[in-house]
């Protein structure tokens, strides 16, 4: 049992991997999972971050015979963890095959986007166990599909399909067979070519950081790199640009 790290052409790609319980988080998992998103993003080579789960499924949730002695710690350590992926500087992507339930689908959550295999499932699942999910967690899947399918969701622990996840906008794109792996390369090749303080700057203001010295910081990030001479340039070159800004 392990979180799996791989690093090639910019994409950092994390994989859950308990083949045992279809790749549910042990503690120890929950605990890896903050550190190891403070190495990538402190890592000027990694430009995009791909979470996904091995053995044709994404994550499970929590290990649950591990609640039976620390429930309240296995909370803890998930939510800790779930914050630390939402607050992660660079673009995240979750990328999903076969099970998202509980705890998983609070880390797909709080990734940036998320892409599904056409036969995934999704669940929020507390109410089978009678756990109070966190108010972060539930403000953020609030945001994702609206009050009442999120109230769905919590209420009822039912298991929805992705065509059913992509109506409510709880993934982004579903794409059948091998064509998730296709765009998944396709994209986050993309999103390496882009400016990450474009990128950066709009992750931060789309979650709401927009106080007057944040929005200042940016306005100053963007006044002395040369992001956006370097774009224009290409553009009237006709040839792709070369950004040069890091986090």
């Amino acid at each position: 049992m392990q979180l799996a790290t791989a690093c090639a052409e910019g994409v950092a790609t994390v994989t859950i991997d308990h083949p045992a319980k279809r790749n549910a988080m042990t503690p120890a998992m929950w605990r890896a999972l903050p550190p190891l998103l403070d190495r990538l993003a402190a890592d000027a080579a990694v430009r995009v971050m791909v979470l996904t789960g091995a053995h044709g499924t994404f994550c499970a949730g929590a290990d649950i015979g591990t609640l039976r002695t620390s429930a309240d710690e296995g909370r803890n350590l998930a939510l800790a963890a779930e914050e630390a992926l939402a607050a992660f500087p660079k673009p995240t992507l979750a990328v999903v095959r076969g099970h998202c339930v509980g705890g998983g689908a609070q880390l797909a959550a709080a990734c940036d986007l998320r892409f599904a295999a056409a036969d995934a499932l999704f669940g929020i699942t507390p109410a089978r166990l009678g756990i109070v999910y966190p108010a972060s967690a539930t403000q953020r899947l609030v945001r994702l599909v609206g009050p009442s399918t999120a109230k769905h969701l919590l209420f009822s622990a039912e298991l929805i399909g992705a065509e059913r996840a992509l109506r409510c906008g709880l993934v982004d794109e579903v794409h059948p067979g091998d064509g998730l792996d296709t765009r998944t390369t396709a994209y986050t090749r993309l999103l390496v070519s882009r400016s990450q303080l474009t990128q950066t700057a709009a992750k931060e203001f789309a979650e709401g950081h927009v106080g007057r010295e944040r929005v200042a910081h940016w306005s100053r990030e963007a006044a002395t790199s040369d992001e956006s001479a370097e774009g224009v340039a290409a553009f009237l070159e006709r040839r792709e640009p070369r950004f040069t800004w890091s986090t």
